[in-house]
Order: structure tokens, then sequence, then C-alpha cells
């Protein structure tokens, strides 16, 4: 049987290339109905705007291959067709109110189904998904990861080694693998070498693909503008924050662990004290939490005041204190004045190339695969990126804790020399903060 994946409207906005990632030999099929239903954002200012003038021009250059109803052949090997179910079913109509646009959609894939094809039904909405169990079609979401989020790449592991190895490796600051056996290790993986039999004697590194070996941590006696770790993963964190080699640090965990404070810190250290970028940019999405207020009084800057609120949280905490030797430091209204400092919405990125800049995208986790995408090919130069989210704290309604863009983007990038993650796990904001994450 032909195999056919039926795509609904919020799939297409989701990510407007979805038509090339089936596979060869595999069949797309979009009712006209979701065609009409894609035309009604293609004025809209926002991602799901911009996605759908992506696909209807995507779909427009197709459309010189051939007609859209008899299918057109796709570069992966696939088929498109895009058509509309004229004759009125009577068994669908006793099943479903045609009236609604999403009813018409299972009929579209029914009446598929019904002509002998393997049919499923793509779709981000739920509930229809649940309509299609009822009527009998297979439904899937669209590029789920069957994982748990406790089966997510962490960033680090523990290692026993015999007491000799362990010494050798405080000694010569180097630990060849060949002497390890490690296996499926990524780059930039953070180790914890313990000895065996004594786990409370132990050296924190990271493994170098470079040096085919483990390092020692990168560590500033002074502190890192003023902040020091207060665990061990605040310390495998800072490494992979201060590395120059470390082209994009993603930062997981939940409220109080430090990611934000962290990579800003960071971020200032290598900017204004070390004068490695040339600028420090912060970003966050624009995604409320629960019912939005609606729009917002004054000039851009006043808008964006609520928004960016926990950034200038951030800023105050680190500009409060004093850094090494009692020295004061200029505010951070000074940075933005000189140019040093930048903070914005995430809003208008697309298009932009940023080079030699530290960027810190906060909340991250409300993203979509492919607007973290959008946000790392933006990166010029000589740019660092570092990506901060609670997988386990999701606003977006299409997205949950494995299906979102940081997590995505993990998964997919760990394999390279250039990445670095670390998931934080242990709450330091206060003892109420850590309780309230662990019970409530």
């Amino acid at each position: 049987m032909e195999k056919i994946f039926v795509l609904d409207t919020n799939v297409i906005l989701f990510d407007p290339q979805a038509i090339l990632k089936f596979g060869p030999q595999n069949t797309v099929f979009i009712p006209l109905i979701v065609v009409e239903e894609v035309d009604r954002f293609k004025k809209d200012q926002n991602e799901n705007g911009r996605n759908a003038r992506h696909f209807s021009r995507l779909v427009d250059e197709l459309r010189q291959k051939g007609s859209v109803t008899q299918g057109i052949d796709l570069d992966n090997g696939g088929k498109l067709f895009i058509s509309v179910d004229r004759k009125k079913n009577i068994e669908h109509l006793e099943l479903l109110d045609l009236d609604l646009n999403d009813n018409v959609i299972l009929s579209s894939a029914l009446t598929l189904k019904e002509k002998g094809n393997d049919v499923t039904l793509i779709s981000k909405d739920i509930n229809l998904r649940l309509k299609a169990d009822v009527v009998g079609l297979t439904a899937e979401d669209y590029g789920k990861q069957n994982v748990s989020l406790d089966q997510l790449y962490s960033g680090r592991r523990e290692l026993e080694v015999p007491v000799n190895l362990l010494e050798q490796f405080q000694k010569e600051r180097f630990l060849p693998d060949e002497l390890l056996g490690l296996e499926e290790i990524h780059p930039n993986e953070y180790v914890l070498v313990c000895e065996e039999n004594n786990p409370r004697h132990r050296v924190p590194g990271r493994y170098s693909l470079q040096k085919k070996g483990i390092v020692p941590l990168i560590t500033m006696r002074e502190g890192v503008w003023g902040i020091y770790p207060k665990n061990l993963e605040q310390q495998f964190a800072l490494d992979a924050l201060l590395n120059d080699e470390v082209k994009l640090v993603s930062l997981t965990g939940k409220a109080g662990t430090g990611k934000t404070l962290l990579a800003i810190a960071a971020g200032l250290e290598l900017t204004i004290s070390q004068e490695k970028y040339s600028r420090l940019l912060v970003s966050r999405p624009i995604q409320p939490m629960g019912r939005d207020i609606g729009f917002l009084p004054g000039d851009v800057n006043e808008k964006l005041g609520p928004w960016m609120q926990p950034i200038f949280d951030n800023m105050d905490f680190l500009f409060g204190r004093d850094r090494a030797g009692g020295a004061s430091t200029n505010s951070w209204e000074e940075l933005i004045n000189q140019g040093l400092l930048h903070i914005e919405p995430l809003t208008y990125i697309r298009g932009r190339s940023i080079p030699k800049q530290y960027m810190i995208v906060d909340e991250s986790q409300n993203l979509s695969p492919h607007e973290i995408k959008t946000i790392v090919t933006r990166a010029g130069v000589g740019t660092k990126i570092i990506l901060t989210g609670d997988c386990e704290q999701i606003d977006s309604p299409y997205l949950d804790s494995i299906n979102n863009g940081l997590a995505h983007c993990i998964e997919r990038l760990k394999s390279s020399d250039l990445i670095s993650h670390m998931m934080l796990k242990v709450g330091e904001r206060s003892p109420l903060s850590e309780i309230a994450s662990q019970l409530l």
C-alpha cells in the first residue's frame, strides 16, 4: 500500500518545509482547506506569518513542475498532492460535522484510507489526533522525539579509574582516552574522574576531542564578574561559558539553578574585562506565561521593560556587588550607552548577521526547532551563543518538554566539538525556591 501523510495546518505553520521531510517513496497530501487556513496567516508579522509566506512561495515554485492535483515529484523522492474531496461522503457526514475545518481534514484522510492507502494524519493538535483515533485513523505528532526528559543528554558523566590514573591526571593535567576505554563519549562532555572504591577522591574534567583525552576545567581565582560556582554543575557550566573553543553552549535546569546569572556573568567577564567580544547581546522570546494582558503602552523601550525585567534583575544583582579588590564598576545602563551591552527581544533577529558578539538567548525552551535554527544561523565570525532554559516550563501551546527547540538543539548537535551542554539540577537561588521546585 502507498504510504500517505496528511498534514494539518499547524504542522505547516510550525515548519514550512515539512513537506520535504517525509523521505522517498512517501506521499504528502495537503487538503485544500489547509491551504485556505494558511492563507489567513500570510499577512501576520510574527513567526506564523513568515512561515505561511515561506510555505506559499515553496509550493508556488513546485507548481512549475506540474499540477499539484496530479502530484508533484519532490527532490527527496516523494510526491506532493494538494486537493479537495469534492464528493460528500454520507458515512463521513454521519460521523463528522463537516462545517468544522478539522473535520474536513479528517474526512479527506478517511477518503484516502478507504481507497486502500496507508494513511497517517500528522498534526500538532492533540484533540485532532484524538478524533482521528476515534474514527480509525492513525495520527502522529510532527517532529516528536520518543524519549523522556530524563533520557535527554545531560552533558556529564562519572568515571571510576585506578588511583594511579587519577594521580596522573592531577600531575600531568591530561588523561589520554586510550587509557580509559571510553565509549560513545561526546566532545566537550564533562567527566567527574573518581578513584575506584573511593568516590570522595575525585577530580572534574572535560573531554577534548582535539586532544583525545580529558583536560582540567578553566578556573578563575577571582571569580567570574564576582560570581563563584556553588556546586560541581556550576563549575562545569562556567568552564563551557568561558571556553573559547566552544561556540554554542546550552544550559538547562529548573528555576534557581543559576543558568541566566552564570551566562550573563561570563558574558560580562569576556566582553568587558577581557574584551574578547565586541558586545554582550542578551535576548529572550516574547512569550507570556498564562493569560496575556494585551498591548503595553509607551515607546519600544517601555514596552520591552516587563518582558526584559528578568534580565534587568540579574544585571542589578551582578552590578550591585563589588568585583575583585573592591573596585566598583559602571552601571549596566552606562554599558548600554557605550554600546557594550545590548538587551533586546528576538522578534527582529531574522535576517541579521551577528559577528564577534557574546549572545545569550534566555527562556529558549519556548522556541521551536525552526526558530532555534534561525537564531543559531545568525552567528557570524567570532560569535558565541548561549541558550538557557527550563524544558519543564513551556508556555507555547505547540511545544512540550521534549519537543521544543532547546531540547532539539541539544540532541542534534551534541556530537559536534563546537557544542557544550550542561544540565543543572541543584537550585541555589534560595531555600524557599528549592523546596518549591521540588514539591510544588
